[in-house]
């Protein structure tokens, strides 16, 4: 071994969802939103002037800052804006977690916080989900140096009623909780209305999921003035261009037709709903999802065996393996014909 070897920074990083290529594949893995984004963000696409990609975007995009405060009725310094809510994670860690304590987030959750934890050298604990992967808001009043939730959570898709979440943060006024709403949309209540109560409490959102701009990668945090100077402070001393400027554009687009955002959100629910009565028809069990997914196990099959079952059919749904999650399969909800063909293949399986 050469002594710069010695000096690497090792870390077991994330493992992002499979990306299959070809035709013919139903793609159930990785939680993306089966419809298109609204009309308005195709056409401001197609009538895009080519001077908006010769020049640096704005490091502060203003243009997207200004409509997501405005969507929300908050002020602009209540926004922080990055690329996909995994970069205003990772910044928030980086920024907040400083203590040398360590922070808490569950034992089942989005796999990405402790590589996070890992790589920025933030001691944690996972303080373990219940028998129905519920959190503990007891298990969060203790000495701690920040806390970190999924709410509805990944991959279990349950969700903490507003109540419970403010009593974990209410709980915790001395460190920065974050809550993480990726798939908020689609089931809940968010903790955004707490933002005014608790300087501590920052909320993540993205237009990945409900908005269905996972390729274009827009996520923004909520929170009090002070958390967002101090994430602008870390930001831009890290790099200050984080956001391309054609996601500024049509991140601000995606954000005016209201009506097609919520008649696509319904129909994932409504799809979502159906779901869990055919999984149950053909011996599954499932968690009572809140999000574009549902968690499930089947009585006698084993989960890796079906996981690769319908690899083999080119249908994609995401296995984990972990310990708490080897009998189960995390299955995005698609389109309806994608979830017949789905359904009809472990019928006759």
């Amino acid at each position: 071994m050469r002594l710069w070897e010695n000096y690497i920074r090792n870390v077991e990083p994330y493992v992002p969802g499979e990306q299959p290529h070809g035709e013919k594949i139903i793609k159930l893995n990785t939680n993306e939103n089966p419809y298109p984004p609204a009309p308005g963000v195709l056409k401001a696409l197609k009538e895009m002037n080519w001077e908006e990609f010769r020049k640096y975007p704005d490091p502060s995009a203003n243009l997207l800052v200004d409509a997501l405060a405005d969507y929300y009725g908050l002020g602009k310094d209540q926004i922080f804006v990055g690329v996909g809510s995994d970069d205003v994670l990772g910044m928030a860690f980086l920024t907040f977690f400083n203590s040398g304590k360590p922070i808490l987030f569950p034992d089942v959750t989005y796999s990405f916080y402790p590589v996070w934890a890992g790589l920025f050298g933030i001691p944690y604990e996972t303080p373990v989900l219940d028998e129905e992967f519920g959190i503990r808001i007891q298990d969060y009043k203790r000495e701690n140096g920040g806390i970190v939730i999924a709410n509805p959570n990944a991959p279990t898709g349950l969700c903490l009623p507003l109540e419970q979440v403010e009593e974990l943060v209410r709980a915790n006024e001395d460190v920065v909780v974050i809550v993480d709403e990726a798939y908020i949309d689609f089931g809940g209540e968010s903790a955004r209305s707490l933002i005014g109560r608790y300087e501590n409490l920052l909320v993540v959102q993205t237009f990945s999921k409900s908005r269905s701009m996972a390729g274009m990668r827009i996520g923004y945090a909520m929170g009090s003035p002070k958390l967002i100077t101090a994430l602008n402070h870390v930001k831009y001393s890290y790099n200050s261009y984080t956001m391309n400027q054609p996601s500024i554009i049509l991140g601000t687009e995606a954000l005016k037709d209201k009506e097609y955002f919520k008649s696509r959100v319904e129909a994932i629910v409504n799809t979502r709903e159906r779901a869990k009565r055919r999984f149950g028809e053909l011996g599954f069990s499932c968690t009572d999802s809140y999000t574009n997914f549902l968690f499930v196990t089947h009585e006698h099959i084993p989960a890796k065996e079906l996981f690769e079952a319908l690899r083999r059919e080119q249908i994609y749904v995401r296995y984990f393996g972990a310990p708490r999650l080897k009998d189960y399969l995390r299955v995005t909800i698609g389109t309806e014909e994608d979830m017949e063909a789905m359904y009809h293949f472990l019928e006759s399986y």
